[in-house]
């Protein structure tokens, strides 16, 4: 059966990863991959988490399963950090939560959602987007399509044409939004911009897909999630997909949730009816254990207090090797401004370069990055910050 089988090429950044484990030299630098990494190259396990894990060991009595909607603290502690403690769609009783496997499952879950209540439809992406999306959201047979997003030449949002390709589309079209800190190009929408997009979702009936991956690492925790509490406020109907990720360290313990917002309490436990139907044909049961961390982070205040501190020590260090890597390459190429960079937020940025000369950087100074000249900030630091400006000016001449 299997024999007909051909082996399929290997995803880009895990074959990067890959490339990066085999790659015999010293100084070689892994900008590629999606991780969070201290100054030492390292990604931590927060304090907060171990602190919060010891206390899980201490007190959990069973392995047992939970149920397809999850850990139900998890979930409603959860939608407070998203949206708030007192936000209006919370109250009205219009908001229902599932525990996913992780970001990824809350983006294909609200993809099934939408094919199970519209059938076919199209979900219009930004151009670029993380390149995982397109998978996660058209393996359910939804439709893809793209809208302008990012304006190479400012290394910003190309907000005119984003509006304009958005309030052109055809009523009832599903458009997914980056909440903070986009990927890959690190370029947000402004507070004001978010303003000036809620209309254009009224008047066209869009149904907002907001995909949150890295809450509080771009201005904060509250400040990153702008958006999704504004179109929460005033629109019918959002889809919120949540990753814990980032901003508890917990990647390997797939950790996430899906918030859907309807109009109504009534459509809410109806959304989560089926949300838990699609979930239980597909996984089953999400995996306890991070959503177990988090609920004890966020229901502690101690706790809390200090992986909030913990956010905000990753945020700052961020913004400040933005500012560090942007001297360094001022004064290794002047002739080119990289001054977006620090007008952008989170971990990610676009350089500019070429597929050659991303090769180049790759095989003649071993400094890894997709082809798309994606970098995680994160993976620079005080010792390969002038190494890598220096190749970049390298191969730019």
């Amino acid at each position: 059966m299997f024999e007909s089988l051909e082996r399929l090429p290997e995803d880009a950044i895990l074959g990067l990863m890959a490339a990066y484990r085999t790659d015999g030299d010293p100084g070689k630098v892994d900008l590629g991959v999606g991780v969070y990494r201290d100054e030492h190259g390292a990604t931590p396990i927060l304090t907060a988490v171990r602190r919060a894990e010891a206390a899980v060991f201490a007190t959990q009595t069973t392995k047992s399963y939970v149920s397809p909607i999850g850990n139900a603290a998890f979930n409603s502690a959860l939608e407070t950090v998203v949206l708030g403690d007192a936000h209006l769609a919370l109250t009205a009783g219009r908001v229902r939560t599932i525990q996913t496997a992780g970001g990824c499952a809350a983006l294909r879950l609200g993809a099934e959602l939408i094919k199970s209540s519209v059938g076919q439809s199209v979900v219009h992406m930004s151009a670029p987007t993380w390149a995982n999306h397109a998978p996660l959201l058209g393996g359910s047979g939804l439709k893809l399509a793209s809208y302008p997003y990012y304006d190479a030449a400012s290394g910003g949002v190309d907000f005119d044409r984003m509006t304009q390709a958005l309030a052109a589309l055809p009523s009832g079209s599903v458009v997914l939004l980056h909440a903070s800190c986009h990927n890959p190009t690190g370029a947000d929408l402004t507070d004001a911009q978010w303003r000036e997009l809620l209309p254009v979702f009224k008047r066209g009936a869009l149904l907002p897909f907001i995909d949150m991956a890295y809450q509080g690492l771009g201005r904060g925790l509250a400040e990153d999630a702008f958006g999704i509490r504004l179109f929460a406020a005033e629109l019918p109907e959002v889809l919120i997909a949540v990753s814990c990720s980032k901003n508890f360290g917990l990647y390997r313990e797939r950790t996430g949730a899906l918030h859907a917002i309807t109009a109504s309490a009534s459509g809410s436990d109806a959304a989560l009816s089926h949300l838990a139907r699609i979930a239980r044909t597909m996984y089953s049961m999400p995996p306890d254990h991070g959503a177990a961390i988090v609920q004890e982070i966020l229901g502690n205040d101690p706790l809390r207090k200090a992986w909030l501190e913990e956010v905000d020590v990753m945020r700052a260090r961020m913004a400040g090797l933005r500012r560090e890597f942007v001297q360094q390459l001022t004064a290794a190429c002047p002739e080119r401004d990289f001054s977006c960079i620090t007008r952008q937020h989170g971990m990610f940025s676009l350089l500019g370069i070429d597929v050659a000369q991303v090769r180049a950087m790759r095989e003649s100074h071993h400094i890894y990055m997709t082809n798309d000249s994606r970098i995680n900030i994160a993976g620079l630091s005080a010792g390969n910050l002038k190494y890598v400006a220096r190749a970049v000016a390298e191969v730019l001449h």
